[in-house]
């Protein structure tokens, strides 16, 4: 297969780190320095304590500042997997229209609500997949990263349905870089799911500049994570979202627990004066709540507050 990666972070990195290990043909986009760093090869740190060395040689990178797609790649990928920041969604959207072929398949493994639609409009909702996935990762200023914990990939149909020929390709072969794909007919629930995870714990690390395993260290910050995450699903449940039958806050300890050491991508955007993905969170959490008629009191918060240091690096 030729996969695009169309923003290369954290969670792009380990994608990209992990594919260079199959045969496939392997094209990612970045911007500016990233990019350039790219160019040079991705160093990536891997959950057993390894460090791997990806070559620039064994993909193709391209800077999404320096002007359009080559045109030998043009209309040539079979999948293209969306991972960057939700205020890229737009123009990576229509880059990855550019890329795929007529049988190709885009994808988004992004935190949030709505990048769904947003791609949906550029390239065709039939030709979109929904994407949620439980790997940890975060990326250094250098530009290595750091896979900081395993977990799975899961993709799926918008409409439930059965996987085309190309999809069943992409989880085989994510499944050879051993990130532990599964199809699945309940995407939209795990989108939710993980959006219930997200508001929990990136915006209460990111205002109180604490890795994950804080929250189950200090009561006070439990407390908050447990009523954004309690707020996100009563809205989901008034959506119709199935939530299965697991206990949210079991899940979300477990969750805590096992990313302890990750300084979560809000914490770093705000530590690096970048705007946050807090809209697509806890704004669709409370855009929606409000739809709905349901007060979201905690998410409304928490997204104030982040705004809040935004603005406050902005004007600085």
């Amino acid at each position: 297969m030729r996969i695009a990666i169309l923003g290369v972070g954290s969670l792009g990195g380990v994608l990209l780190g992990s594919l260079s290990d199959t045969e496939s043909e392997l094209i990612c986009v970045s911007r500016g320095e990233t990019a350039a760093r790219l160019s040079s090869g991705l160093t990536l740190h891997t959950p057993e304590g390894t460090i791997e060395m990806v070559p620039g040689a064994r993909y193709l990178v391209i800077d999404s500042e320096s002007g359009p797609v080559p045109e030998k790649v043009l209309g040539t990928c079979d999948a293209v997997v969306i991972a960057g920041k939700a205020d890229s969604t737009e123009s990576l959207s229509s880059l990855a229209r550019d890329l795929l072929n007529v049988e190709g398949v885009a994808i988004s493994i992004q935190n949030g609500l709505g990048h769904d639609g947003v791609i949906s409009r550029r390239v065709g909702r039939k030709r979109v997949l929904g994407g949620s996935t439980t790997h940890s990762a975060w990326r250094e200023g250098d530009g290595s990263v750091h896979w900081t914990g395993r977990g799975i990939i899961s993709l799926g149909k918008l409409d439930g349905s059965q996987p085309c020929k190309t999809s069943s390709d992409l989880v085989q072969t994510l499944n050879e870089a051993g990130l532990e794909a599964r199809w699945t007919d309940e995407i939209i629930s795990q989108i939710w799911r993980k959006l219930l995870i997200n508001v929990a714990i990136n915006p209460i690390c990111a205002i109180a500049g604490v890795r994950n395993g804080a929250l189950a260290e200090v009561p006070e910050l439990w407390a908050q994570s447990l009523e954004a995450m309690r707020e996100a699903e009563e809205v989901a449940i008034a959506f119709g979202i199935d939530l299965g039958e697991v206990e949210s806050e079991d899940y979300l300890k477990k969750v805590v627990e096992s990313t302890a050491e990750n300084r979560v991508s809000m914490l770093q955007d705000l530590m690096a004066g970048r705007k946050t993905e807090i809209e697509v969170l806890c704004g669709a959490v409370v855009s929606r709540g409000k739809e709905l008629g349901i007060a979201t009191p905690r998410n409304e918060i928490l997204m104030a507050l982040v705004r809040g240091i935004e603005m406050s690096q902005h004007y600085d």
